[in-house]
């Protein structure tokens, strides 16, 4: 999610993700060239139970960061010097990178080259991941419900990356609106609300009606390829929501090597149990997002806004305690919650980016205090 001041005022969410600008000033993408590897690739994961684990049976945590702007821009800003800051700095051993279908593809009208050189990116976003240990989490970034473009997508994606063990596939950034069985199976979408659930327009998103594949058809377009890669897959409410889960709604593989349910979680989210704990009890469970703020938000109620002082101690020791895997947001000085001041020592806002960096670095944090 990215806070930008001229949309903040005019967007109200219940969830919270990217709030994305058309193609913002930024600076081209630093290093026309692949970095050079430095080290081991990372072996291959699959789900067993509620754990992940790598080729050799050992259980690995995944820990790190969710690096942004692939979603909003069409060169990416600072990308891979944030994964390799990320890595080396803060010891994350995972990177989640947003991307965008129409960018993926070239259509965005100020690219002229099909999409070649925004592929490359994310091409050297993957490598700089790889070549240093770490996993790396491609995030398809659209809202509400994937389309038959997004199975297309998919099919690319996992065609290009099948083979590569440092590679996740997160499916579908934040779906909402929708009913679980539509979540799961696909069908046609209408326009109207759902009970419980605010579905004012995101992002300029037009709730048209139109089908969906569901999260189903998505594997099956993965898995379609031969990629046994893991599937992120985030629950509704924004992603938020995965007790559909533990109702009938859980994932078919297909064969593959597991399924990972995301849930991204802010301080004005409430039911840590119910939503994503009592699912993490049976399935491996990724907070894709995760972060506070200093600033309270124009769509977050007063009485739903806690200071990250105590937030952010309390998320972090459920999450070591809970041993969940988690990609904090965001890696970047102009996405909220922003985790850095700067982009060139990397220094940590004090709000969240030092907390975050610190658990990373191996501190353990001790709460009992559940939202």
């Amino acid at each position: 999610m990215r806070f930008l001041s001229s949309l903040i005022a005019s967007l109200v969410l219940t969830g919270f993700s990217l709030f994305s600008a058309e193609e913002p000033a930024a600076p081209a993408q630093s290093g026309s060239t692949p970095p050079a590897d430095v080290g081991t690739p990372p072996k291959a994961l699959h789900v067993d139970g509620k754990r992940i684990l790598d080729g050799s049976g050992s259980e690995v945590w995944l820990q790190g960061v969710s690096v942004p702007s692939l979603e909003w821009s069409n060169t990416g800003e600072n990308i891979v010097p944030s994964i390799i800051g990320a890595i080396t700095r803060w010891k994350a051993n995972v990177i989640r990178l947003p991307v965008s279908r129409k960018r993926w593809f070239g259509t965005d009208p100020k690219q002229g080259d099909g999409g070649v050189a925004y592929r490359a990116v994310i091409d050297q976003a993957v490598q700089a991941a790889s070549s240093r240990g770490a996993w790396i989490v491609i995030d398809l970034h659209h809202y509400r419900a994937p389309t038959d473009e997004d199975a297309r997508f998919w099919q690319e994606v996992a065609l290009l990356y099948k083979d590569n063990p440092a590679v996740l596939f997160g499916l579908f950034n934040e779906p909402h609106g929708i009913s679980w069985e539509v979540w799961r199976n696909g069908g046609v979408l209408e326009d109207k609300k759902k009970p419980g659930e605010n579905e004012v327009v995101e992002n300029q998103e037009k709730a048209a009606a139109q089908t969906t594949p569901g999260l189903q058809g998505l594997i099956k377009a993965v898995r379609g390829t031969g990629a046994k890669n893991i599937v992120v897959c985030g629950g509704l409410n924004w992603s938020y929501d995965l007790t559909g889960i533990l109702s009938g709604f859980a994932l078919d593989d297909l064969g593959g090597s597991g399924v990972v349910y995301d849930a991204h979680v802010y301080p004005w989210k409430r039911g840590w149990q119910k939503n994503f704990l009592d699912v993490a009890a049976v399935h491996p469970v990724l907070l894709g997002e995760v972060g506070c703020d200093i600033k309270r938000y124009d769509f977050v109620p007063k009485k739903a806004f806690e200071s990250p002082y105590t937030w952010a101690p309390d998320i972090l020791a459920c999450i070591q305690k809970n041993h969940l895997n988690w990609t904090a947001w965001a890696f970047h000085t102009k996405a909220g919650p922003a985790m850095l001041l700067n982009t060139t020592e990397f220094a940590p806002t004090p709000y969240w980016g030092a907390f975050a960096r610190d658990a990373l670095n191996g501190k353990v944090f001790e709460s009992d205090k559940l939202r």
